[in-house]
This record gives C-alpha cells, sequence and structure tokens, in this order.
C-alpha cells in the first residue's frame, strides 16, 4: 500500500482528524511540562481508535515527545529518584503486559480515577501541613513506581501518577520536568517492544499515522516551555494539583 492509500485506510472524518491533532497537540504541551493535561488527549484517541489499539497509536508520539523533553530539561534530571523508580515500573510494565488482555478496561479506569482523586485530596492536605517531609521510605517508592509502569502499560495513564509522586517529593518546577522527561522516555522504549511484538498495537501502518502528526507534537511542545516559563514554583504545584484532578473525574465519568 502507498503512504495515501495507508492514511486512507483509517478512514477518518474531518472531525476525527481535528480531534487527534488537537489531541497529540496536547500531548506535546504535556511532554513541556504543562502535567496532568495527558487525559485528555487518551480519552479523545481511545474514542477515536479504540482504547487498546490508541495506545499503540499514542507511544511512538510519546517517544518522540520525550526526545524533545530530555532534550530540552536534561541538566534538571535527578538521576537518584529515576535509578530508584526505573526497576519497579519495569516490574509494573510486564505485569500490564502480562493481564492486559483480560483486564477489564472499564473497571480499571474507574478504579484508577478514584485512586488519583485520593490522591489529590491528600497531596491538598499536605499542602497545607508546610512541614510535612517527603516521605523516604522504599515502600512508598515502589509502590508508585510499580504503579506507574503498570498503568502506563495498560492505557498510558501514569501521568497522574508520576505528577502525585514528583509533588509529594516536593520538587521544583524544572527537577519536576526534567526527571519526568527521562523517566518515561526510558520506560516508554522498553515498552515498544511489548506493543510490536506481543500486543500487536504498532505496526508501518500506525507508524505512517504517526508520521503524519509529528508536527503538531512539536508545536505543542515549543508552545508549551513558553507558558510554563511564565509559571512560579508555587503556582506550577497548584496547576498540577488542579488539572490532575480534573482528569481523575474525566476518567471517572468517562
Amino acid at each position: 500500500m502507498t503512504y495515501l492509500e495507508i492514511l486512507q485506510s483509517y478512514n477518518l472524518t474531518t472531525l476525527q482528524w481535528v480531534a487527534i491533532s488537537f489531541a497529540v497537540f496536547l500531548l506535546g504541551l504535556s511532554k513541556s511540562g504543562i502535567k496532568g493535561i495527558g487525559i485528555i488527549l487518551i480519552v479523545i484517541l481511545a474514542f477515536v481508535f479504540g482504547e487498546k489499539a490508541s495506545t499503540g497509536i499514542l507511544l511512538p508520539m510519546l517517544i518522540s515527545a520525550d526526545i524533545l523533553a530530555v532534550i530540552y530539561y536534561n541538566r534538571h534530571a535527578d538521576w537518584r529518584i529515576i535509578k530508584k523508580l526505573i526497576p519497579w515500573m519495569i516490574v509494573g510494565v510486564v505485569v500490564g503486559v502480562w493481564v492486559g488482555n483480560d483486564i477489564s478496561e472499564y473497571v480499571f479506569k474507574k478504579l484508577m480515577a478514584v485512586i488519583i482523586i485520593v490522591s489529590v485530596v491528600i497531596m491538598l492536605f499536605l499542602e497545607r501541613i508546610k512541614s510535612a517531609e517527603p516521605p523516604k521510605n522504599k515502600i512508598f517508592s515502589s509502590s508508585m513506581g510499580f504503579l506507574a509502569g503498570f498503568t502506563t502499560m495498560i492505557g498510558n495513564l501514569a501521568g497522574p501518577v508520576a505528577n502525585i509522586y514528583f509533588l509529594t517529593m516536593r520538587f521544583p518546577k524544572n527537577e519536576f520536568i526534567g526527571t519526568a522527561a527521562w523517566l518515561f522516555f526510558i520506560i516508554n522504549i522498553i515498552k515498544l517492544p511489548f506493543h510490536i511484538f506481543i500486543w500487536k498495537t504498532v505496526s508501518t501502518d500506525s507508524l505512517v499515522l504517526n508520521s503524519v502528526l509529528i508536527p503538531a507534537v512539536i508545536i505543542g511542545f515549543f508552545i508549551g516551555v513558553k507558558i510554563v516559563k511564565l509559571i512560579s514554583n508555587v503556582n506550577y504545584r497548584r496547576f498540577i494539583l488542579l488539572v490532575t484532578a480534573i482528569g481523575g473525574i474525566i476518567m471517572l465519568l468517562n
């Protein structure tokens, strides 16, 4: 099939093209540091392509946006945290691959929504107790790492989990973005073979579709970078909490 024939085989309407272009534009914004809006783009892509198929279509675009983010925010990454979380995230990814064909996506989304909303409530409580120290025990970091790996494999839903973890650790804005950039770049690369060879959700056809959408990701990223520069550390934390909570509510109602 030719390039054009592959695109036509998706049978997308003009409205659907506009919707998915907007979704990947939001992806660029999200990877630039405007965290929490990922839920919206995941809902849009799942509506157009179906929930499982959309995870494979989204993954290469996530990786392309991750590359932009690690280049731009590289110097701000906290490798101590990355090394602590990655092993547990890999375990979560493997478990996610194993149960991904059997778990009810409906139940999974509702459970995730509840976890996210409860986590935000806890975070709001901690924000009011300024003396509260960031949790340092291994159980907290390992459980959050596992949950992030599991949720990113099942539905690319690790963003809210990571947001809660980094907010709890009281990361400044740039360290938050830089550490998350490297963390998800590594884990998304690890996920790729599973999507290609086991779930078969990444294919030549899906990569052709990705190639058309990548410019929207790039535009979203650089617009997002300019917006992030205007936000203070305090307002950045408040923004992430608010948008993460809204994302959890959207997931609960979807």
